[in-house]
C-alpha cells in the first residue's frame, strides 16, 4: 500500500468533512435570506447532516472492513462531492435539508474509513504520527473555515461554499477508486444488520433529542431502549456489529470515553464563548474569530507534538495531562475579561483537545485488529459526534443562568476526563504486532492483552 498517498487520502478527507460544517455556519444567514427560509428550516440543515452522520458511522466502518476501506473511502469522497454540488444548485430550502441527510449518509463512510485505511497502511507503533497530522489538518481546517466561507459568501454567495468539496473529492476519490485495497483477512464475516438498525435508532434519537432544539425525553427514552434492545442482541448474535474484541477493552472504553467528555466540554464551551465576546465583551464577529485564533494554532502544534509527548509521558501520562489542560481553559476564559487571558484560555483549549485528539485515538485505532479497524474508526468518530451534542445541550440548558455558571459546569465536564484517562495504559506499545495490529490475548492476560501485573513498554521511538 502506498503510504504517503494513503496519508494524504485520510487528511483530505477529515479536512473536507471539517471545513464543510465550519463554513456552513458563516453561509447560513446568507441562506436562510437568498432561499426565505425559517430559523428551524436553517437548523435541520445541520441536523440533518448530523442525525444521518451519527447514525450509521459504526455500520459504515463495518462496511469498510467487509469491501475494502479504500473502497469505502472512494465512494464516500465521490458521493459526499455529488452531494455538495447537488446542495450549490438546490432551488430551495427543502432541497438543501434533503440533500444534507444524504451528504451525511456519504459522510459517514468516509469517516471511518480515514482511519480504517491508517490501520491498515502503518504498523501500529506508527500510528501516532500519521494520526498527528490529520489531526493538525482538522485544526486548520477549523483555522481557516470561518475565514474562507466568509470570504466566499462575501464575494460568491452561499452556494460558493459547497463547491469547495466538489475538487478534492473528484482529485482524491476517483484515483482510490481505481486502485482499491483488498480487505483484510477475516473481514467477510456476515453483516449483522438488525445490529446496525438499533444502533441507528439509538444514536440518531440521541443526536436529534440533543441538537433539534430542547432535549426531548421522549426521544431519549426511545433511544435508550434501543440502546438496551442492542445490548441484549449483541450478546447472542453469532457475528455482532460491534466486536468484542473492540469495545471489550478497558483502554478502547476509556479513551472513547475521554473522546466524548472532552469534544462535550470543547464544543460547549465554544458556543458558551460566542456569548462572552460578542455579549459580555462587546466584540464584533471577526473580532471576536480573531481572540479564538489560538485555539486552532495550539491545536495543530500540540497534534504535531503529541508523539513525542507519547514517548516521554506514555498514554496514560500524556492523556491526563492534556484532559486537565482543557479543564483547566475552561475555567480560565469563565473569568477571563482582557484580550491577553482570552488568548491563554483558547490556547489550552487548542493544546489540550489536540494531544487529546491524537493520544486518545491511537489508543482506539491501533489495538483494534486490522479486520475491524473500521468499526474502531466509526466509534472514535461517533463518540466525536455524540460528545460536542452533548456539550452544546448542556450549555444551552445553562446558558440562561450566565456564561460563567454554564463554563464552570462545562470545567466540571471536562474534569471527568481525568479519571477516564487514568484508566488508559501506562503507554500504548504492549503487544502490539507490526504488520498483524493483533494483541494476542493469552490465558491469564488483562484488559490490555498483557499477563497479568506485566509491565507497558515504551513506544518505539
Amino acid at each position: 500500500m502506498n503510504r504517503p498517498w494513503t496519508l494524504a487520502s485520510s487528511v483530505a478527507g477529515a479536512v473536507v468533512v471539517a471545513l464543510d460544517g465550519t463554513v456552513l455556519t458563516v453561509a447560513q444567514p446568507r441562506l436562510q435570506s437568498e432561499l426565505g427560509a425559517s430559523f428551524a428550516e436553517v437548523q435541520w440543515t445541520s441536523t440533518a447532516y448530523l442525525v444521518a452522520v451519527a447514525s450509521l458511522l459504526v455500520f459504515a466502518g463495518r462496511l469498510g472492513d467487509r469491501y475494502g476501506q479504500q473502497r469505502v473511502f472512494a465512494l464516500g469522497m465521490l458521493g459526499f462531492g455529488a452531494a455538495s454540488a447537488g446542495i450549490a444548485g438546490a432551488p430551495g430550502v427543502g432541497w438543501v435539508i434533503g440533500l444534507r441527510a444524504v451528504q451525511g449518509l456519504f459522510g459517514a463512510l468516509l469517516q471511518p474509513a480515514t482511519l480504517g485505511m491508517l490501520r491498515a497502511a502503518y504498523p501500529p507503533d506508527r500510528l501516532a504520527r500519521p494520526l498527528a497530522v490529520r489531526t493538525a489538518g482538522i485544526g486548520l481546517a477549523a483555522a481557516a473555515g470561518p475565514l474562507v466561507g466568509g470570504a466566499l459568501v462575501t464575494g460568491l454567495g452561499w452556494r460558493a461554499v459547497f463547491f469547495v468539496n466538489v475538487l478534492p473529492a473528484l482529485v482524491f476519490g476517483l484515483p482510490t477508486l481505481l486502485r482499491p485495497q483488498r480487505p483484510a483477512a477475516g473481514s467477510r464475516a456476515p453483516l449483522d444488520m438488525p445490529g446496525a438498525v438499533l444502533l441507528a435508532v439509538a444514536l440518531s434519537c440521541l443526536v436529534h433529542s440533543l441538537t433539534a432544539g430542547p432535549a426531548s425525553v421522549t426521544g431519549l427514552a426511545v433511544a435508550a431502549v434501543a440502546a438496551a434492545v442492542l445490548v441484549r442482541h449483541e450478546r447472542r448474535t453469532a457475528s455482532p456489529l460491534l466486536p468484542p474484541s473492540v469495545i471489550g477493552s478497558r483502554a478502547a472504553g476509556a479513551a472513547l470515553g475521554v473522546l466524548v467528555v472532552v469534544s462535550a466540554a470543547l464544543f460547549g464551551t465554544l458556543f458558551v464563548a460566542t456569548y462572552v465576546l460578542q455579549r459580555r465583551l462587546g466584540l464584533d464577529p471577526l473580532d471576536s474569530s480573531l481572540r479564538s485564533l489560538p485555539l486552532a494554532v495550539l491545536m495543530v502544534a500540540s497534534a504535531a507534538l503529541c508523539p513525542a509527548l507519547l514517548r516521554r509521558f506514555g498514554t496514560r501520562g500524556t492523556t491526563t495531562g492534556a484532559t486537565a489542560l482543557l479543564a483547566l481553559g475552561v475555567l480560565v476564559l469563565s473569568g477571563a475579561g482582557s484580550t491577553p487571558t482570552l488568548g491563554c484560555a483558547f490556547a489550552l483549549l487548542g493544546a489540550g483537545f489536540g494531544t487529546v485528539m491524537v493520544a486518545a485515538t491511537q489508543v482506539v485505532v491501533r489495538r483494534a485488529e486490522v479486520a475491524v479497524a473500521g468499526v474502531a474508526g466509526g466509534l472514535q468518530q461517533t463518540a466525536l459526534n455524540v460528545g460536542p451534542a452533548v456539550g452544546v445541550a448542556t450549555a444551552t440548558a445553562l446558558i440562561g443562568t450566565g456564561t460563567t455558571t454554564a463554563l464552570l459546569a462545562l470545567t466540571a465536564v471536562a474534569s471527568l476526563g481525568v479519571p477516564l484517562a487514568s484508566a488508559l495504559p501506562r503507554t500504548d506499545g504492549d503487544g502490539a504486532r507490526a504488520g498483524t495490529g493483533g494483541y494476542r490475548t493469552s490465558a491469564g492476560a488483562g484488559d490490555d492483552g498483557l499477563p497479568a501485573g506485566a509491565d507497558d513498554d515504551r513506544l518505539p521511538a
